[in-house]
Parts: C-alpha cells; structure tokens; sequence
C-alpha cells in the first residue's frame, strides 16, 4: 500500500507544471518532474541519483545551511544561482520542505524552483538608477504632467537649497512663470508640449531667491498609450563655470590693478571704432600716454605704494574723458586713450593737454607729495593709419619722441617712424652680429709717469660691422642698456676678456690688471660666481681683474646691487668707480663701497691746468681719493699739460691719447712687448 502511494506521489510531481526536484537526505537527486526537465535541460535519466551539487554554478557554493534549515524547522527558502545543461547561469528561488514516512520520521525532501533572473535583473536595474539618482551631481527631478515635483534627488536640494519635502509639489522655477524669467518658462513648457524634448541653457532660482543659469535637459515620459505621465529634467549648475568664463575674459581683456581694459580688448575696440569709421568718414585719434620715471618711485616707496597711485591716476584719466572715449593700459606706466570722434586734428591736442593738466596735480603717496611728469603722443585715423597695429605703433613711435625730446606731447610724423625702423633694425643687427661674432676687443693702455711703464689696461668692445665698418661703443651700447641686449653682450665681453688674460698667463705676458665695465642690469644673482667659474676656466686670478662700475648704478642700486659689489671685493676682484664726478657725485659712495680706484672723467681733465674749474674740482678729488687711500686714475688725458697738472698734484696713473688710443689685440701686444 505504502509503496503504490509513493509511485502515486512520484507520478504526481513528474506531472506537475511547477520545477520540482525531491532529494534523499543526504542530497542525491531521487525525482525529476517534466517541470525540472525543462527549466534545467537534463533528462530525468540524466538527473536521477545524481547529487544535487550537479546543478551548483560555483562549486563552493554551500546549501548546508539551508538543508539545516528545513531539517528543523521542516521547510526553507532561498534565492541562489544555478546552473543549466547548456552551461547557462540563472537565478532561481528554491523552496525545500521536510517530507515525513508514517512514524513521522524525515524520509526526503521536496524542492520547488522558480527562475527569477528577470526579476532579480529588474531589481538591479532599479538599484542601478536609485544609486544613480541619488548620487548624480547634477540635479534629477520628475514632475508630473501638471509640471509639479513628484520627486527630486539629493543635487537637486543641494544646488536650489529646497530640502525634498519642500520641492515635492512645487513647480521648478524654469518652468515656472513667476521665475526668474518667464518668457523662457512659456517657450520651454510650448517646446515640450509639441516634441517632448527641450534642451539648453536656463535660468532657475533657488530658495534663496537667487536667479542661476544652469543647462537643462527635459524629456516627456509617455505611457503605453503616448499619453505624457510624467517630464524627466536633468540639469547642471554652470554659476561656476559662469563666474569662470568671466574671470577669464576680465583677465583677457582687463587689467587686473586699475580695471581699465588692456591692450588686446582696446585693439579690438579701436579695430571697430575703424571699422565705423570708414563707413561714416569720421576722424578719431589714439594717443598714447606714459609716466616718466614710474621705477623710481617703485624703488622709493614699493610696489604697493606705486600700485594705489596707479589707481588714482587712471581713475583721474577716466574723470576727464567722455563716456565713449577708451581708457587702456598697456603696461606698467603706459595708457592708451582712444578718443573715437573728433572733428579736428587739434581735438586730440585739447584732450592730450587735459590729461596733462589732470596728471599735474599731485598725487600723495604715504603721506608725502609726488609730482608726475608726463609725456603723450598722438596718432589721428584715417590719415596716419587704417588699422588698430599702425595706429598703435604710430602713437607710440610719437610719444618716445615726445620723451627724447622732452617736449610733453607730440603728434606722429614720418621721421618718427623712420627713427623707430632705424631702431628695430639696430635691434636686429645687435643680434645678429653676437651670434656671427661681430664684436672684438681693443686695449687703451693705462700708464704710470714715474714708472714709465704700462700698469693696466681697459677692454673695450667694438662692433665689426659688415657694411659700417668699426662701430664705437657710444653708438650702440646706450641702445644695448635699453633694449637689455647688454646682457648678452656683457657676458661675452667678460667671456673674451677672461679667456685673454689666461692666455697672456700662459705666454708669460705681463699685465698687472685688466679693466672690464659692468652694467647695472649684470648686477643680478649669479655674478659672482659666474665670474668666479671663467676665471677657474682659464686659470686667472681675480686680482687679475677690474671690475668698472658707474654712479649711476650706485645710485638707483638696491640691497642686491649692494652686496653683490661686497662679495665681488670680497672674492678678490678690484673694483673701480667709474666716471667720477660725471654724475650725482655722492662721498657716501666712496666710503660705503670697497673701491680700488676712483677714474676722474675726461670732462674735468679737459683743459687743465688753465680750465680753473676743472683744476679745483680735479684737486678736491684727488685729495679725496688720497684721505680714503683709493689709487686715483684719469681718462682722457690729451696733452702734456694735463698729464703734468695730474702727477704735481698726486695722480700719475692715467689712460688718454697722449700715450696710446685703443689698440686691437695685435698692437697692444706688441705695445707691452716693447716697454722696457
């Protein structure tokens, strides 16, 4: 009887639709409906007596606790993966139940599958956009076809400052009509309404009442039936990106101290002031506008000090000037005014000496009164010029004129401009003829009267040109200083000079020392040791070496020039003053400063004994020189006279003329050869 109920049961569960599987206790597999067929693909042959570890898709995988499970409690679920015939993975839901024989003791188990893949699927894909919406740092809202948040995620409230309660029911300010702009509001809501889809930058508001720009995406949502149940909005804050852009165009057109546009917003402004020009035929000028002397008072009261007077200044430019006129800087102490219409030529004049007038006034920097000079040139379109980089070029060609000459404005002329392509050409030259070694060195001996002998020389450079012949250093080293081409050519005189005194070394040619000048932009960090590293080089000592500097240098010298000339001393090098008595001749020089010799300049030599001021002034420096114990030494020195005044009164050292000029390398040589 028993027997033929469990063949009844068996045939039952093969006939059952549902995936049922009935295990033995220990698992091995002891039914297999058509069910279980199906959804797994082996046969009941295939399957019966097997263990149900056949089915496991990881083979570590571990049922022992659900097996526990229904043994004592009679019945388990579970959700795990499983393992197809063909090799295929699925998710299945796995309900066991305790069956029991006639006393009540556990006989089997009985396994009920289902394949939930799709649901579990559906449940990530849920997950995945929950995770999404909420983590997404651009803001997500659904509303409802009434346009009215049924749901807003975390960047949403943390960008408009509304906490979800509050959103929830409301109606986002760019779809709004009460926002912050509304006709924006009405055609997105139309655009909607007709495609479904609407995309681009907006404007919303946030709890705040703040207005912000932001770049939005909005899709309807239709059902099965193209009815619209709800619109999807995506959209990013772009206040930063805003502010951004602005920065960049502030930093682009406008200068950052005095706010004034720069050179490349006026040249596109003056670019279109042309532009209308030429098609109504009006005049216009620029003019360009600069402060003399503005390093000097960088250096006297700081940067600082210097940068609020530039405040002051361009507001004072801006107060005198109409609102269509063009204020702008183009450099630390150089403007631009772009005065767009004038009837006349001499507007520009009368605008040019308001400026001046303005900029005559004082300034107050700490507490103390500082008059600026200034100096302005004008360029007047269409007649000199039909494009922003002429006009720009011409006004400044005018003002470095109106400078030289020291008048305080002046309109551009044609020699001007010539003037200004004679110096882009020195430009190019200079360069050129270091990097064809163009330049060479010549020797003017300096000579001791009581010795009769050669105790010195001084190393100046000329430029070998290829069509001027000889060039002497007054013609282009003043233009060098400017430019800082000095610094090119400075470093290979100390170079050249360098590699001739080790060269003299090693031929046994005796000269006690060899001057060398350097400028005052050489005073910078490295010197010492650059020099320091030439004389190692070519095994020459730094006493070997004059180091010829001039007042100026001294004179507008910071803390950095002043210990670089110390460490110079100090490394061993001589050091010579320069031209004394030229400039602002200051005692307090000679006694800061560790100098070797103190050179007269030729203007106080000229003439003597019979010049009685040059005589006085010649006397008063030597005695100077003498109470301080520097060796004095004159440039210049011409006749016999002159030479005879300088021994009687305590200076036999001089260079000049009346023994040698400057010689090339070749003459100087054989000059010293022939010295007893």
């Amino acid at each position: 009887m028993i027997s033929n109920e469990l063949q009844y049961g068996e045939q039952l569960l093969a006939e059952i639709g549902a995936s049922i599987v009935t295990l033995d206790l220990q698992g091995y597999i002891t039914g297999w409906n058509a069910g279980a067929e199906q959804l797994f693909g082996y046969s009941a042959p295939e399957a019966l007596g097997r263990h149900i570890l056949m089915l496991y898709a990881d083979e570590n995988e571990d049922d022992a606790d659900l097996f526990n499970t229904v043994m004592r409690q009679g019945r388990g679920e579970m959700e795990v993966t499983r393992r197809k015939k063909n090799g295929e993975v699925f998710w299945a839901s796995i309900y066991f139940a305790l069956a029991r024989d006639s006393e009540g003791r556990p006989s089997r188990m009985v396994g009920f599958l289902r394949d939930i893949t799709d649901r579990m699927q559906a449940e990530e894909k849920a997950r995945l956009y929950t995770r999404i919406f909420d983590s997404a740092n651009d803001a997500i809202i659904v509303t409802d076809p009434e346009n009215r948040i049924i749901s807003a995620n975390p960047a949403y409230c943390r960008i408009t400052g509304f906490c979800n309660e509050e959103a929830v029911g409301q109606v986002p300010g760019f779809l709004c009509e009460e926002g912050p702009d509304p006709e924006q509001a009405r055609q997105i809501v139309a655009t909607l309404s007709a495609t479904g889809h609407w995309e681009g930058e907006l404007w919303s508001k946030r709890k705040d009442g703040e207005a912000f720009p932001a770049w939005g995406i909005i899709s309807a949502v239709r059902n099965e039936t193209g009815k619209v149940i709800h619109n999807f909005c995506v959209f990013s804050d772009l206040t930063e990106r805003k502010n951004a852009e602005a920065q960049i165009h502030r930093l682009a057109y406008y200068d950052q101290l005095t706010s004034l546009p720069n050179r490349a917003l006026l040249f596109s402004l003056l670019e279109q002031a042309l532009a209308e020009s030429r098609r109504h035929g009006k005049k216009g000028a620029l003019l360009c506008f600069n402060v003399a002397g503005f390093k000097h008072i960088n250096d006297s009261f700081g940067h600082r000090a210097a940068d609020r007077l530039l405040i002051e200044l361009a507001q004072r430019l801006r107060d005198v000037l109409r609102e269509a006129d063009v204020v702008a800087r183009s450099s630390a102490d150089e403007f631009f005014i772009g005065i767009f219409d004038i009837r006349h030529r001499e507007d520009a004049a009368i605008v040019a000496r308001r400026l001046l007038d303005a900029l005559s006034r004082p300034f107050f920097i700490k507490k103390q009164e500082v008059l600026l000079s200034s100096h302005v040139g004008a360029a007047v379109f269409p007649g000199d010029g039909r494009d922003a980089e002429t006009l720009i070029n011409k006004s400044a060609v005018a003002l470095y004129r109106a400078r030289e000459s020291g008048q305080d404005f002046l309109f551009y002329s044609a020699e001007m401009n010539r003037r200004s392509l004679a110096r882009v050409m020195l430009d190019t030259e200079l360069r050129y003829a270091l990097e064809r070694n163009e330049f060479l060195l010549h020797y003017q001996p300096q000579y001791h009267q009581q010795t009769g002998r050669i105790v010195g020389a001084e190393a100046l450079v000329r430029w070998k040109h290829p069509r001027r012949g000889l060039v002497p250093p007054s013609e282009f080293i003043p233009f060098a200083e400017e430019t800082g081409l000095i610094l090119l050519i400075g470093e290979w005189i100390a170079q050249e000079v360098i590699r001739q005194v080790g060269e003299w070394n090693r031929q046994g040619l005796s000269l006690p020392r060899l001057s060398l000048n350097l400028s005052a932009k050489q005073f910078r960090p490295g010197l010492v040791e650059r020099l320091q590293a030439l004389c190692e080089q070519h095994g020459v000592r730094t006493e070997q070496l004059e180091l010829e500097v001039t007042e100026t240098l001294l004179m507008h010298g910071d803390a950095q020039t002043t210990d670089l000339i110390h460490a110079l001393s100090e490394a061993g090098f001589a050091l010579a003053l320069d031209d004394f008595g030229s400039g602002y001749s200051n005692l307090a020089y000679l006694h800061r400063f560790p100098f070797d010799t103190l050179k007269i300049d030729r203007s106080f030599v000229s003439g003597l004994p019979g010049n009685n001021s040059n005589a006085a002034l010649v006397r008063a420096i030597l005695g100077i020189a003498e109470s301080l114990g520097i060796e004095p030494i004159a440039e210049g020195v011409e006749t016999a006279e002159e030479a005879h005044f300088l021994l009687q009164h305590g200076c036999p050292r001089y260079q000049g003329f009346l023994f040698s000029r400057p010689l090339p390398l070749d003459g100087f040589v054989s000059l010293l050869d022939a010295q007893p």
